[in-house]
């Protein structure tokens, strides 16, 4: 470590280790209910709204999208800053840009501005992006064996802010309604003080930084700036065919479910179906992300990463099948979300505790940034698809493409499975 790095952390002896963990997550916890809250409640109309300003159809899948690009563009910047100075700077800034990424938003609806909805889309995925960091920010101190389930517990305090945040749109909307906003835009002007909230928490409360931590914990041949460059991550996951599994899983996961998700309110809205009632099947889709991660964390340490990539796939084709043949019926296409949701909540959690074990401690923060670069940037090519797709073809035929991503995800899987590659440190098997 650098001298500024070691200046910033305090000696760590094992017997203060499991109450560091405890602290560590507990503040995780805290931000992601906030994060997951600002997300949730903007990301719920976000194509209603892309389509009431852009005045098109075929264009509303572009708000999501553009999110979802935004929360890519940004992995890797993210990763190089904490690379080099932990994960508080970066989960800091990332609230921030979500922030005001948030508030654009709202001017852009206010004066019809369609690049600038665009623009301030992008911006907002940052909050996103902090999010999705702060699983491995758990994952950072943990013990191997018990690694899946640090990045579960992470990922499921996003349920509470996550379930309640497309319920909370309406009322959201309507508190702007004399102020000449769309109620569209409403949940976004919420959602840029709550990320404000969360930037506060991280900063104030996220000491010492867990990834520093474990950087002083580890061996002298793994704490150098060479070992630790981004250069370095890419290294270790081309170099791994479990780091390379990892990454398609949780791309093709990620994929799937945003290119469906993001055009079910629009196909809901077809067939008649209020802000209410969509807010009710988006928090059943959230809640199936969320609520179940530690039951997937637990599968993940206890019968083996690859098993609980398998059992995503099977998850995200059933979910498919429901929701492409469900004709517009809002209880078939609830149900489908919920399962899209597991099948989402299993390739995360695994895929992200695989890749966490195929690549060496100095590497990770690099490697993970890659990952999340990985996953979104398919996802938003997925969602400016799926916008087209629905406009041209039906939501039917988006759930028949998404489909086809699985194949070659349930291939990597036996394929890795049959020849037994390494587990690269992986404390289960399978």
């Amino acid at each position: 470590m650098t001298a500024v790095e070691r200046s910033t952390v305090a000696p760590v002896g094992a017997e203060s280790l499991p109450a560091l963990r405890r602290r560590t997550t507990a503040v995780l916890v805290t931000s992601q209910i906030l994060g997951g809250l600002g997300v949730a409640t903007g990301i719920a109309l976000a194509s209603v709204l892309a389509r009431q300003v852009s005045g098109t159809e075929a264009l509303s899948g572009l708000a999501p999208t553009a999110t979802v690009t935004g929360t890519a563009v940004l992995s890797m910047p993210m990763a190089a800053l904490m690379t080099a100075r932990g994960r508080r700077p970066g989960l800091v800034l990332a609230y921030l840009v979500g922030a005001l990424g948030a508030g654009v938003v709202v001017v852009a609806a206010r004066i019809g501005s369609f690049p600038l909805l665009l623009g301030g889309m992008a911006a907002f995925g940052a909050a996103s992006s902090a999010n999705l960091q702060a699983r491995f920010a758990a994952a950072d101190l943990a013990e191997p064996q018990r690694r899946a389930r640090a990045i579960s517990h992470v990922v499921w305090a996003t349920t509470l802010g996550a379930v309640v945040g497309p319920n909370i749109a309406a009322p959201a909307g309507r508190s702007v309604s004399g102020l000449g906003i769309p109620a569209t835009a409403g949940p976004f002007l919420w959602a840029a003080g709550i990320f404000v909230m969360a930037a506060v928490v991280v900063a104030v409360l996220l000491r010492p930084d867990p990834l520093l931590t474990a950087r002083a914990l580890a061996p002298e041949d793994e704490s150098s700036p060479e070992a630790r460059s981004l250069r370095a991550g890419l290294s270790a996951v081309a170099a791994s065919p479990r780091a390379r599994l990892a990454l398609t899983t949780v791309a093709v996961s990620h994929t799937a479910m945003v290119s469906v998700m993001s055009m079910t309110p629009v196909d809901l809205s077809h067939h008649g179906a209020g802000i209410d009632l969509i807010g009710l099947v988006i928090s059943g889709h959230i809640a199936g992300m969320y609520a179940f991660a530690p039951l997937m964390g637990r599968l993940a340490d206890r019968v083996g990463r690859l098993s609980v990539t398998g059992l995503a796939a099977g998850l995200l084709a059933c979910a498919l099948f429901l929701a492409g043949t469900a004709g517009g019926r809002p209880g078939q296409t609830a149900i489908g979300l919920f399962v899209l949701g597991l099948g989402w909540s299993a390739g995360l959690v695994s895929g992200s505790a695989l890749l966490t074990d195929a690549v060496p401690q100095s590497a990770r923060a690099a490697a993970q940034g890659f990952s999340d670069l990985a996953m979104n940037t398919s996802a938003g090519l997925g969602g400016a698809i799926a916008g087209l797709v629905v406009a041209k073809a039906s939501y039917a035929w988006l759930n028949l493409a998404a489909a086809s991503l699985l194949v070659p995800l349930a291939a990597l899987v036996l394929l890795t499975r049959v020849r037994g590659v390494p587990a690269d440190g992986t404390p289960t098997g399978g």
